[in-house]
């Protein structure tokens, strides 16, 4: 990832309801919600999630997928994946058993 892309990322993430958002999608793989449960389960608004959502959309972190009459958002994994390995990649200084205790932490989620 160019680092445009991880600052836009990140920029989209330093908002409470947008991370929230993305947390919700992540747990809701691989089949995604629609707009509107999302709007209900983080309790905003459908116009602010709309808005929220696109700025999630613009940064690669959640696509949009049509189904007949709604619209089906799911987090974006490998945008995920790149941008969390973006951050790690040159962790501790090319020793990596000082990273272990991160990569253990890690594992048992994924």
């Amino acid at each position: 990832m160019e680092s445009d892309s991880i600052i836009l990322a990140l920029s989209a993430l330093a908002q409470p309801t947008r991370l929230d958002t993305f947390r919700l999608l992540v747990r809701h793989e691989p089949d995604g919600l629609p707009a509107g449960e999302i709007a209900r389960r983080i309790d905003v608004p459908q116009n602010t999630m709309s808005t929220h959502l696109g700025i999630l959309s613009r940064a690669g972190l959640v696509r949009p997928e049509r189904k007949s009459r709604s619209i089906i958002y799911r987090a974006d994994l490998d945008t995920l994946r790149a941008l969390t390995l973006y951050l790690v990649k040159d962790c501790c200084a090319g020793k990596p058993e000082l990273c272990a205790p991160l990569v253990a932490e890690l594992v048992p989620c994924c």
